[in-house]
Formats: structure tokens, sequence, C-alpha cells
């Protein structure tokens, strides 16, 4: 098996100093870039599995490089960040990120925290889901509705895998976490808003009105999939 791919993205040369000794004695195979703009000056050539970003950068700042970074690459995405506020790190979720680690963080936080960035869901789900107008093409990791079509990152993909694997049954928060993040995750609800609101504007033909992807106020979220007509 080939060792997984790392981009570390810090201006401070003594972090990625840091996070190369840590990772690559783990067996990860670690590429740094200095900035936002030397990042995707590397992603033309390397095609990492996970990108490991600082927020606060000069020049192209963190969000915007994580924005910039998702619509060119399916790696997951880390971001690092200071700042622990639930609107920061909203902000982080929305603009592409997979996962964040508030700093200071420990070094097997930041190790399980890579881990379940770089899980994968087993495929066990038929690839191709047709609701009408809505097809979801799970092995092309492909969403059409009508004439749109949007692409799954890795985590919409893991979330609406897990889902659809356990069509119209309820999952808890806490369930949904553990199973798309894992083990040690359960209270990050956060996660969850967001990443449900990504999936409703690509899935929805009206996101404000569901019908597919629905919210069980207090216990989950559940995927509907209606029965067939007889």
């Amino acid at each position: 098996m080939s060792q997984p791919k790392i981009l570390v993205v810090d201006d401070e040369p003594q972090i990625r100093r840091t996070l190369r000794a840590t990772l690559a004695p783990q067996g990860y195979a670690i590429t740094d870039a200095a900035s936002g703009e030397a990042a995707l000056e590397t992603l033309r050539d390397l095609a990492p599995d996970l990108v490991l970003l600082d927020l606060n950068m000069p020049g192209l700042g963190g969000l915007a490089a994580c924005r910039r970074i998702r619509d060119r690459s399916d790696a997951a995405i880390i971001v690092l960040t200071v700042r622990s506020g639930e609107q920061d790190k909203v902000a982080v979720l929305d603009a592409g990120a997979d996962d964040y680690v508030t700093k200071p963080f420990s070094t097997p936080e930041l190790l399980a925290r890579i881990r379940a960035a770089l899980r994968r869901a087993p495929d066990k789900t038929p690839p191709r889901l047709e609701l009408g107008d809505v097809v979801i093409d799970l092995a092309a990791r492909r969403i059409q509705v009508g004439s749109k079509e949007s692409r799954l990152t890795p985590k919409e993909y893991d979330l609406l895998h897990y889902l659809i694997s356990n069509a119209n049954q309820v999952i808890s928060h806490r369930k949904l976490l553990q199973a798309v993040w894992g083990p040690e995750y359960g209270d990050e609800t956060e996660y969850l808003r967001v990443f449900v609101n990504q999936l409703r504007k690509k899935i929805e033909p009206d996101p404000a009105e569901p019908k597919f992807l629905l919210t069980e106020p207090w216990a989950g979220y559940s995927f509907h999939v209606p029965e067939p007509q007889t």
C-alpha cells in the first residue's frame, strides 16, 4: 500500500518542520508549502490525500485557500486554527474543509483527526439511486437534479453514503458523527448542520423544503426514499 500523501500549508517554517517530524514516522509522505499560493502551485503536480492548512496566513488567507483547494481537489482538508468560536468553525466547514483542529493541539489528537479524515466509507450501497428528477450516482460521486449536476466532496459522499445505507431510519447526531468522522466525535453538531445544508443544495429541488434529506427535531437526520408506486 502506498503512503498517504499529506500537504502541509503553513507560513511558519518551525511548524512545517515540526509537522513533518511528527507525521513522517507515522507512514505519511509529507510535502509542505509556505503559503496558500504555493499550495495551489503544488496541487498541479501533487495529488495529496490530505491537506493540513493553517487558517492565519499572509497573502491568500486560509479560508480563500481552502475554497480554491476544494474547487481543484478531492483531498481531505483539515484546517489548523486558533479560533474556537462556532461561527469561525462553521466558516471553515463552509469553505470546504472536512475538519478543523484548534490550536494548541496534542499529537495524538492530530493523528486521530488525520486517520478520521482519511477514512472512507465501504461501498455497500447501490451505486445509483433515481428519485424522479434526482439521480444520485454514488459510484461516480455525482448528483443530478434536472439539468444541474454537482459533485460530492469526500465527506459529503461519506455522510450521504451512510444515510442512504440506512434509508428511512432516523440516525442520531452522535451515531452519524461517529460513523462518518470517527469514534472520537460525537458533540460536533455544527459539522452535521453544515454538511447537511451543503448536500441539500445539491440534492433537493427546493433546499428550503427538503423532501429527501430530513431533519428529525432533537433526534438526528434521515434520508427518505419514497415507497415505489404499485
